[in-house]
């Protein structure tokens, strides 16, 4: 199997760590295989692809979608360093308000699994970073996208910032928590 699958203390959240085959001429990887993933227990429809760049210091997220547009991201950063998460918004889970933070990074080439139900954020810790995400359940669909303040101290996301993150004005107007709009429910 090309890819390993890490359990995280959330169990619905993955970090995926692909085979490398490199040598003096560089290297090869599988991003994705549908049938390794199923196996993991990622059985997904991935229904878009998305490009990001960020410079050193743009903090971007927490962002999700609402039912019934809800999305799952599998995340990887092919150029410099980010610090990924994931934090689960789902009402009645066990882990409600918990979250997974991994480095992502062009040499460690590991990608985060981010389900429906969870808000997604990154830092960018390198002096630029690209990263690019499947996305699965639906496409972009502004009537449903929200986010949640960064900083929000009910969740207390430890970022390992320098000074102040740039942040979107979207970013920047994000309600906390207890004002936030979530319609994720916990189901067994």
């Amino acid at each position: 199997m090309p890819f390993e699958f890490i359990k995280t203390d959330i169990p619905e959240v993955m970090i995926v760590k692909p085979k490398v085959f490199g040598d003096e001429r560089g290297f090869f990887l599988e991003t994705y295989k549908r049938e390794d993933f199923v196996k993991a227990g990622i059985y997904k429809e991935f229904v878009q692809d998305n490009h990001s760049k960020s410079v050193k210091g743009v903090l971007r997220g927490l962002h999700y979608q609402l039912n019934p547009k809800a999305q799952g991201k599998l995340v990887r950063c092919i150029k410099g360093k980010i610090f990924d998460v994931a934090v689960d918004i789902r009402k009645n889970s066990p882990t409600f308000l918990k979250y997974v933070s991994v480095e992502l990074s062009e040499e460690n080439k590991f990608m985060l699994w981010v389900p429906e139900g969870f808000a997604h954020g990154f830092l960018t810790l390198s002096d630029e970073a690209e990263i690019m995400y499947k996305v699965s359940g639906s496409t972009y669909s502004p009537e449903h996208d929200r986010s949640l303040r960064w900083n929000d101290p009910e969740i207390g996301i430890n970022w390992p910032l320098e000074g102040e993150p740039i942040l979107s004005k979207k970013d920047k107007d994000a309600p906390l928590l207890k004002n936030a709009d979530i319609n994720f429910v916990y189901e067994i």
